[in-house]
């Protein structure tokens, strides 16, 4: 068996972060990126140094400032979000409602933009963080406009259910999908967190979904059909300046 590369190690090391798994122990490190505790040590003590990594007083350590500004240069942060970026303040001013902006990421749903509504409303997606593609309203159109392979794979698995209200039966899941294609729209009530509902459509260019734009908001009984509205013209609008 070959033994991994630095850069192979490196990348184990870095992977044991996730959105739920934001702050780690040394041991935790190795433990979740399989790597001895030494070279564990040695290789944060390196990354520490040039930043990627941060030690915090306590000991642990968190993904260092240097691996975020190398990850705003992505196309798919600095294309995208300069695009958007108009609209979505277009749409925080109409509105003072959360906004977000989210491309598919595998079976994920990852977020390029945020702009936070003044509503007191549970919301756990920060920029940069990935959440399941099945139970938010941006994920839920990346979902019904992705590759029927995703789809499968989706429902294949076993879905954790996050609240009461989380939709984990693939039969209805795959109806929803089916109507969020019909409608061109999609919507969660209280799926992700309590007390937080979500409106998203997607971003179209040359018939293809690229992205997905959306709110999050207390309650959409009343006021969906003109979330809906100034989604679809926030939507068009990013799709023109990305075409």
């Amino acid at each position: 068996m070959s033994t991994p590369s630095v850069t192979a190690r490196v990348f184990a090391l870095l992977g044991a972060f996730g959105e739920r798994h934001r702050t780690l122990r040394l041991t935790d490190i190795a433990t979740r990126s399989g790597l001895p505790l030494s070279t564990t040590h040695r290789l944060a003590a390196e990354l520490v140094a040039c930043g990627a990594l941060r030690r915090l007083d306590t000991g642990a350590y968190v993904v260092g400032r240097r691996l975020w500004d190398l990850g705003m240069l992505a196309p798919v942060q600095t294309g995208l979000r300069e695009a958007a970026s108009p609209f979505l303040h277009d749409l925080y001013g109409a509105t003072l409602e959360t906004v977000h902006l989210a491309v598919r990421d595998g079976t994920e749903v990852l977020y390029v933009d945020r702009l936070a509504g003044h509503a007191s409303v549970p919301i756990v997606s920060t920029i940069g963080s990935r959440l399941p593609l099945y139970c938010t309203g941006v994920g839920k159109v990346l979902l019904a406009y992705g590759p029927a392979e995703v789809r499968q794979t989706v429902l294949g698995e076993r879905l954790r259910r996050f609240t009461p209200y989380t939709v984990t039966a693939p039969a209805r899941l795959r109806q929803q999908l089916d109507r969020v294609r019909a409608d061109g729209f999609a919507t969660t009530v209280e799926e992700m967190s309590l007390g937080a509902c979500s409106v998203a459509v997607p971003v179209v260019v040359a018939d293809r979904v690229v992205a997905s734009v959306g709110f999050v908001v207390p309650d959409l009984r009343r006021t969906r059909p003109r979330l809906v509205a100034a989604l679809r013209v926030a939507a068009r609008g990013i799709a023109r300046s990305l075409a």
